[in-house]
């Protein structure tokens, strides 16, 4: 019998389902290790959808899709900020928390989305549009987001589209997005090309396949996906709201079209769901680990900083777009 410490004896009861016994034990130290780090720095973990479930389930404190985390960010008295996500997250909990230290575990967990525009190029569609106002994904650097009239998320893009009472917006980056939510408003949007290199990659051929191998499974598809997938799924929705679909229908079997580790974080809540895997890793919310999320904690790094004058115009963006409900 493998010999489990008595503190992270609850912790694998939540997660056994989908962290084999064999692999537990390489877990526990730095789950211990982080816990304590946590106590004693006053710190909080913020988790996203996308993280693998040893941090989701066991050392995380807030979870969520990037809506939530924004929300929640706002909220927390903890000291220190340990972002368990990708580098724009991070940002954006350093503009909403500008007082705190915002730990991310690894620098080099970015984002396609992210990498597809620049501030100067949000500047040259401001002049070709002119007057048109800028709506931009959260998935941006705090540079984009500060030259934008407001934020938006996957969660919440067509409440942010039709508050501003315009006919036409610009939506950036996420072409799909962009396009998807096109599809549900009469208002006109103008899209930019950049696509997620995790969603991009699924495609409607790929759904009929699912559905001739598993008869009767649920397709929840991300809305960051290509429109032909939206079609003919039978729900589209954020990370969020794939797991409150799941939570609310109790399907029977059900595929999530979206990055791996969320099937295996909604699971552990939903013991009675069979759950259909397609897998599409994203790299880079894969180089957060309990390792660098110990040593962020033990080390104080990576710190975020954010220039004052782009965090002022960035944080406006962003208290927009908490501001809708």
């Amino acid at each position: 019998m493998l010999d489990i410490p008595h503190r992270t004896d609850a912790l694998y009861e939540k997660v056994k389902r989908v962290i084999p016994p064999v692999e537990w034990p390489a877990f526990t130290e730095d789950i211990e290790a982080i816990l304590d780090l946590k106590r004693r720095r006053n710190a909080v973990v913020l988790a996203h959808n996308y993280q693998t479930p040893e941090i989701f389930h066991c050392v995380a404190d807030i979870v969520g899709d990037s809506l939530a985390l924004a929300r929640e960010a706002v909220n927390t008295d903890a000291d220190v900020i340990v972002l368990a996500g990708v580098h724009f997250m991070a940002e954006t909990a350093k503009l909403l928390n500008p007082g705190k230290t915002v730990l991310i575990p690894d620098m080099g967990a970015g984002c396609s989305l992210a990498d597809s525009i620049t501030a100067e190029e949000v500047r040259l569609m401001r002049r070709h549009y002119p007057g048109v106002p800028v709506i931009t994904y959260v998935n941006t650097s705090a540079a984009v987001k500060a030259e934008s009239d407001i934020c938006c998320t996957s969660g919440n893009a067509r409440a942010v589209v039709e508050s501003l009472g315009v006919p036409r917006v610009i939506m950036i980056p996420d072409e799909y997005l962009a396009k998807n939510v096109a599809a549900e408003t009469d208002v006109e949007i103008i899209a930019w090309k950049g696509h997620c290199e995790v969603h991009e990659r699924f495609t409607a051929a790929d759904i009929h396949e699912l559905r001739e191998a598993n008869p009767g499974v649920v397709v929840l598809a991300h809305p960051e996906c290509p429109p032909e997938v939206i079609t003919v799924s039978d729900f589209s929705g954020s990370t969020a709201a794939m797991s409150d679909y799941v939570g609310r229908e109790k399907p029977q079997r059900v595929v999530l079209m979206t990055e791996c580790s969320m099937s295996d974080n909604v699971a552990v809540a939903h013991p009675d769901v069979e759950f259909v895997r397609p897998c599409n890793l994203c790299p880079h919310m894969k180089r957060i680990t309990l390792g660098n999320i110990r040593k962020a904690l033990e080390e104080n790094r990576h710190a975020v900083t954010v220039d004052a004058e782009v965090a002022e115009r960035a944080r406006l963006a962003v208290e927009r777009m908490l501001a809708v409900r």
